[in-house]
């Protein structure tokens, strides 16, 4: 979840960074230009007040002292050798009065575009903005007006390059600016998403750990926002009176199969006595005293299902190949008397099991491929060892399963409808996996082509409880 939470709120506060800092350098931009462009205006406005002594070398009949044209010239010069700014004070014609450089006229582009404006009595207070980006130059124009009449122009033309490096400088400012409230921000949303998704983390490892059995797990207080630790509060709550009524259920299975035995056991002694007093053979005595013998073995099972439910795996490094050679050399003899062969591959092979549990469910599995496999087949057993899993796979030749039956293979007291005639409870399998689910293994159960069943047993290699 947290992978999906913190993009979002990163991508969110970006957003707003962008959507601040871009004005924010627009403004920057604008307010340098507007600064060069004051004072352009004030120098403009500074060589039209001399301008306007010297007028009249605008006109065709000079009246004006050289020395004041002179002077304009020489505050021209000065000024575009200090400041590199080109200037001049041009007639409305566009014949100069003085220029600095010589070279400088209003003949064309912005700076004709300026003139002509001035022209109309209005200065340049608005020039284009200038971007980082751009070469151009800044041109800032001033009408020189003499009884209300415009006689000349004042023009001057920037360089740009000190202007767009103060641009840039502004915006490289901004940018470390909003670099810092990025990286705060994502510090913030990382302790924010953390303190919100804690409690769900633990929350989802103790729903984890209940589902594999560990009913004692619950959820720790991990602070969090108020309505997750009322429903920390709630499921744990929840968890204890789930674990009360699986505990109960657990205690009435076990004391309603032990309370039946003491009767069952009467009942088939008195079957006995009854099977004496009646001709040999009878073949209804003979099914009671079937039927009687299967429903003790039913509660023998559900008792030691019951007691497997309850019961903490005693886990130990345990070599799983020689406990396998064991268990198929002890069946083995069952398994040639209906003349089945029972192979084993059984390498050396250590886990952390329970061999007692183990050795249950090697047997439980061993038995049921041994009593479906038919005549003259065989029935493989493999150890082997695959990363952080040691395994024990048994397959057979039998009739198999249907998909629909594999997804319930394992369920407690179901039997396959085609094998009913077979001896078994349908809890064998169950107790299995209760047992080894308790020290971290499994049980699992696939095809076998071209025909038959193959069953898995996983322990784990490492402990499951470091």
């Amino acid at each position: 979840m947290r992978t999906r939470l913190l993009p979002l709120l990163i991508v969110l506060m970006a957003a707003v960074l962008l959507a601040l800092g871009i004005p924010l350098a627009v403004s920057v931009a604008s307010a340098q230009q507007q600064k060069v462009v004051v004072d352009r205006i004030d120098d403009t406005a500074r060589f039209a007040s001399l301008a306007q002594f010297v007028t009249d070398a605008c006109s065709s009949t000079r009246t004006s002292t050289d020395e004041r044209l002179e002077t304009l010239s020489s505050e021209l010069d000065s000024y575009y050798g200090v400041y590199g700014i080109r200037a001049g004070v041009f007639c409305r014609t566009g014949s100069p009065m003085a220029q600095a450089p010589k070279t400088f006229f209003p003949d064309k582009g912005e700076v004709r575009d300026a003139f002509a404006e001035a022209l109309l009595s209005r200065r340049s207070h608005d020039p284009k903005q200038v971007w980082p980006w751009q070469r151009h130059r800044l041109v800032v124009a001033s009408p020189v007006i003499r009884d209300g009449d415009v006689v000349a122009v004042v023009v001057t033309d920037s360089p740009t390059g000190a202007l767009r490096s103060r641009i840039l400088h502004g915006w490289l400012v901004i940018g470390v600016g909003e670099i810092a409230a990025m990286l705060l921000a994502v510090g913030a949303a990382l302790r924010l998403t953390g303190w919100v998704l804690r409690p769900v983390r633990v929350l989802d490892a103790t729903t984890h750990a209940i589902a594999s059995g560990r009913l004692k797990s619950r959820v720790a207080a991990a602070g969090g926002p108020p309505e997750l630790r009322r429903l920390a509060h709630a499921f744990n709550e929840m968890a204890d009176n789930v674990e009360d009524v699986l505990e109960q259920q657990r205690a009435f299975v076990a004391d309603a199969s032990h309370q039946l035995r003491n009767p069952l056991a009467a009942l088939l002694l008195r079957i006995e006595l009854l099977a004496l007093e009646l001709p040999e053979g009878n073949e209804e005595i003979a099914s009671v005293r079937t039927e009687g013998k299967r429903l003790a073995e039913v509660l023998d099972d559900l008792l030691d299902l019951a007691l497997a439910e309850h019961t903490e795996a005693d886990l130990h490094i345990t070599d799983v190949g020689a406990l396998t050679a064991e268990r198929v050399a002890a069946w083995t003899p069952t398994a040639e008397a209906k003349g089945v062969r029972l192979v084993g591959n059984c390498p050396p092979t250590t886990a952390w099991a329970d061999p007692v549990t183990l050795s249950s469910a090697l047997d439980a599995v061993i038995d049921n491929a041994v009593k479906f496999t038919p005549k003259d087949q065989c029935v493989e057993v493999t150890v082997a060892a695959d990363g952080d899993t040691s395994t024990v796979v048994v397959t057979d030749n039998g009739p198999g399963l249907t998909e629909e039956e594999l997804a319930r293979v394992g369920d407690r007291f179901w039997r396959s409808g085609r094998h009913q005639n077979i001896k078994g409870s349908g809890l064998g399998l169950s107790i299995s996996r209760t047992l080894l689910a308790a020290g971290g293994g499994s049980i699992s159960y696939g095809h076998h082509e071209p025909h038959g069943l193959t069953v898995t047993v996983s322990v784990p290699r490492n402990s499951p409880r470091a």
